[in-house]
């Protein structure tokens, strides 16, 4: 085994991170959209050319970085709904980590949620998380309708996607208005634990409305 290869992937995978870390710093002075290689690469002490040793392109980097966030996201709601009881408890927990790992990482937040970057679009690889990351909410929403805490239509796609707006909604505004805020303090994200009550009472059961789109409109 060639001894010298267990270090050179260890500096590459260093710098890899490095180029990563200046990506998102630059992001973050500039708005994502406003993501410039030649910067990135001026403040890591690279030549251009050398950076493309470790990502092909511009989208590369945001491919990258979207895959890290939607990978933030699935963990945190993973980790969440393993450490309540299933149904409203972990649905709740679920909702509170996604907030607070979008004001922890604010810029793969917005590149997630957003798509700030008019000819960017993420690889069905990067794209993957995001989807198991759907797949466990609509599993927590299941629970709670088994457990008769929420109606039939709120596991739904419709259901689905009015907890997304909820959430993502939130967070928008959040970023929008007050990136640098904490999560307790943020006046937006201070707030989605009501927002997530209204979710809650508006498909309690008994008493529930349709989600809109879920019904045909009457002739």
């Amino acid at each position: 085994m060639d001894e010298t290869r267990g270090p050179q992937r260890r500096r590459r995978a260093d710098t890899r991170r490095e180029i990563l870390d200046t990506a998102i710093e630059v992001m973050a002075e500039r708005g994502v959209a406003g993501l410039s290689l030649s910067e990135v690469a001026r403040r890591v002490g690279i030549r251009q050319p050398s950076l493309y040793k470790h990502f092909a392109s511009l989208n590369a980097v945001y491919d990258e970085l979207f895959r890290e966030g939607a990978e933030q996201q699935r963990e945190a709601v993973a980790r969440a709904l393993q450490g309540r009881a299933p149904g409203l408890p972990a649905l709740a927990a679920a909702v509170e980590a996604l907030g607070r790992v979008a004001m922890a990482h604010p810029i793969h937040a917005q590149l997630v949620a957003w798509r700030p970057v008019p000819e960017f679009a993420p690889s069905a690889e990067a794209f993957r998380p995001s989807v198991e990351l759907v797949e466990h909410v609509r599993g927590a929403l299941h629970h709670a309708v088994v457990a008769g805490e929420l109606g039939p239509e709120a596991e739904s796609d419709a259901g689905v996607a009015l907890l997304s707006i909820v959430v993502t909604g939130t967070l928008s505004q959040q970023l929008a208005n007050e990136p640098g805020a904490g999560y307790e303090g943020g006046r937006f994200t201070s707030l989605l634990p009501q927002a997530f009550a209204m979710f809650v009472r508006h498909f309690t059961p008994g008493g529930e409305q349709p989600c809109p789109g879920s019904e045909p409109p009457t002739p």
